[in-house]
């Protein structure tokens, strides 16, 4: 199997998460994206974070009707730090015979040297699954001489420009704007029933 490793913190999920997966399903040939929701992520210390059985309940809602998505627990049911090195080497043990593939968007790729121990990670990984936007450069002879090695498994998937972000999504919700359409139907339904990031976010 080729497995996709989708991690986030997903807050909330919309319809640009959904579609940049569906596009590295297809080009990338893989079986299976496993959606990893971070509780904690390392780059995020100090960001306010919605509650993690709010995200949790909106990203299961998200994924629940495409047969080729599913939810990993794989960070959410062990103490932090939740580095993407350990992700990848815990998701190995329950996969030992699959290529796992962790996607990851441009700008992570271009600091992927700040990541904790970036060189393990990337050794981890069978390949990187590097979204693209139109128009984008990632120089990899320069991230090369940083993580040798890196080149060989990068994979571009090359994506639409999708103007669409989480935080710009909570703070429409806080201002009272439309963002019906920013989300899947599913979640929609559940921040309103659940009056989710009505307030401020602190």
């Amino acid at each position: 199997m080729r497995i996709g490793i989708f991690g986030g913190t997903f807050d909330p999920p919309h319809i640009a998460h959904l579609i940049l997966a569906e596009e590295a399903l297809n080009q990338l040939d893989l079986d299976l994206i496993l959606w990893v929701l971070t509780p904690d992520p390392p780059h995020k210390q100090g960001q306010p974070i919605s509650p993690l059985e709010h995200r949790l309940e909106l990203l299961e809602a998200a994924i629940s009707d495409h047969p080729r998505f599913e939810l990993s627990r794989v960070d959410i049911d062990r103490p932090p730090p939740h580095c993407a090195v350990d992700t990848v080497r815990l998701l190995r043990e329950k996969h030992p015979a699959a290529e796992l593939i962790y996607l990851m968007g441009g700008d992570s790729l271009r600091d992927l040297a700040s990541w904790h121990t970036p060189a393990d990670f990337v050794l981890a990984c069978d390949a990187l699954g590097v979204v693209r936007r139109p128009n984008a450069v990632i120089a990899l002879e320069d991230l090369e001489t940083l993580i040798p090695g890196i080149t060989p498994k990068v994979q571009f998937v090359e994506a639409p420009l999708l103007d669409i972000a989480a935080s710009r999504i909570r703070h429409r919700i806080q201002a009272g704007l439309p963002y019906r359409y920013f989300l899947p139907t599913t979640v929609y339904r559940i921040i309103q029933a659940r009056g989710l990031y009505r307030g401020s976010m602190t």
